[in-house]
């Protein structure tokens, strides 16, 4: 008999806890921490950070599309007067490459809290155009004296003239060389080279 009571004790014990955990999990008190909240007009209700939803802000690259930087071309009243967009594009390491904000929209079907186009700051102002720097350096080294190194690159005058010369009887196409691998040789575009995935 004791063992029956027992039994029915625990069982007890279980159903008491299975009770108190569904009213712990039915109750709308949820703690948010101070500056959390957040209301959002179109939904109509505060923002839950153990809910559900994300802010559409936080949502990875995957499901949201923004578009490309606006290109200033070097007018930096342009971009203090629109606010963000790039003035000068690349750069060889990354202290020299600046950084706007994009408009980016939430894609279709992809449920999260908040308004479903925003800006992304910290967008780095690079563009690519299919230079790759490896292919150029082989033009450079086996081709260089036909200037077509800097055909690749889009100089076409300089290219011309290292043709005509025949790579300025070899010094201009070994300057060439050293200037390709220093970084001081890139896309006229202003592209940054394409990255080797």
């Amino acid at each position: 008999m004791a063992a029956s009571l027992r039994a029915a004790v625990v069982s007890l014990f279980f159903i008491l806890l299975q009770f108190v955990l569904i009213l712990n999990l039915q109750t709308d008190n949820i703690y948010v921490p101070i500056g959390q909240e957040r209301y959002s007009e179109e939904e109509g209700y505060h923002y839950n950070p153990e809910g559900p939803l994300v802010l559409c802000e936080y949502l990875p690259e995957e499901f949201i599309g923004c578009e490309e930087p606006t290109d200033h071309d070097g007018n930096l009243t342009a971009r203090d007067e629109l606010g963000y967009g790039c003035v000068k594009w690349g750069g060889q390491k990354y202290d020299e490459v600046e950084k706007t904000k994009v408009v980016c929209r939430v894609l279709d079907y992809i449920e999260c809290f908040g308004n479903r186009t925003f800006f992304k700051d910290g967008v780095p102002c690079i563009k690519y155009t299919g230079h790759y720097f490896v292919v150029t350096l082989i033009y450079s080294v086996l081709l260089g004296f036909l200037g077509i190194d800097r055909f690749c690159l889009g100089h076409t005058g300089t290219a011309v003239g290292k043709l005509m010369t025949l790579g300025g009887v070899g010094i201009w196409w070994i300057v060439d060389i050293i200037l390709l691998v220093t970084g001081q040789l890139l896309p006229e575009d202003g592209s940054n080279w394409m990255p080797n995935y």
